[in-house]
């Protein structure tokens, strides 16, 4: 029995580009994920999809697969919603999507990603004010969600892609200044690899903060495919106690299956050798 859970992004419809290897309907890939040897799936989906809870509980009886966690990055990026939007009737809209991505959440027993729905600040915006905004509006969710028994998870994630949260010590910091009860830090390793001094001290600066974790390589083709040190990194988790998902968002190379498939036999391969030495 391994020490952490593994899961693996999926969503119902993706484009090539995105980093989400199962595609299809949610329930077929929960029992694709487990075939190949996963636990769970991080599902990518809009705020206003319907679970089939009876069918998740069969599912989970009979191969053992979960929904580890909701992406909400759709409401974002197909939705045209952030927490940080400067229409007011857009942010309230955002607002209210995150609402419903918690009830979701919280019915199947997973968690919620924050992470281009957090919105960017605007080039010539005023950063403190724009900061102080989004730390009103997760205050109001981080409340809901500890109503709901729902986490948050604030993803990391690299410059050239937003402009907050970009590294792991300044996401704690906010955390901390602001004093969000159920709101974690989740990391991955493609966009440390591009912002981290020292990846590696950035799990630790985590601490018990550390709430989810994504590994990709440094190309962000699966685990295993490229220069990460991945034995190094599961030593770090470990050191740090650190026991939730460690969840597969790569990129599909050469195809979707294969990518799947090697990931988990790379990381299993890489935790097996590190208790080995013990």
């Amino acid at each position: 029995m391994g020490k952490w859970n593994y899961g693996i992004s999926c969503a119902e419809v993706t484009p090539m580009t995105a980093p989400l290897p199962l595609e299809g309907d949610l329930y077929d890939c929960m029992e694709k994920a487990a075939s190949y040897g996963y636990q769970g799936v991080e599902f990518h989906t809009r705020e206003s999809y319907k679970f089939d809870l009876e069918k998740i509980k069969s599912i989970g009886e009979t191969s053992g697969a979960k929904i580890c966690c909701i992406a909400s990055g759709r409401l974002y990026t197909q939705g045209g919603h952030g927490l940080l939007d400067e229409n007011a009737e857009s942010e309230k809209a955002a607002i209210s999507g995150m609402h419903q991505y918690i009830d979701m959440a919280s019915d199947i027993g997973a968690d919620v990603v924050i992470g281009w729905a957090k919105g960017t600040v605007p080039p010539q915006g005023d950063r403190k004010i724009y900061l102080d905004r989004l730390a009103e509006n997760l205050r109001k969710l981080d409340a809901y969600a500890g109503q709901k028994g729902t986490r948050l998870l604030l993803e990391v994630i690299n410059h050239y892609e937003t402009n907050i949260f970009n590294m792991a010590e300044e996401t704690l910091a906010f955390i901390e200044k602001h004093r969000l009860e159920n709101c974690y830090i989740h990391l991955d390793t493609y966009h440390m690899n591009m912002e981290e001094f020292n990846p590696y001290q950035a799990i630790r600066i985590c601490g018990r903060k550390l709430g989810y974790f994504h590994v990709a390589d440094n190309s962000r083709r699966y685990p295993g495919s490229g220069q990460l040190d991945f034995k190094r990194v599961f030593e770090t988790l470990d050191e740090m106690g650190y026991d939730g998902w460690v969840t597969v968002e790569c990129l599909l190379y050469p195809d979707r299956d294969t990518a799947a498939q090697k990931a988990i036999c790379y990381l299993k391969a890489c935790e097996q050798a590190k208790y080995s030495e013990k």
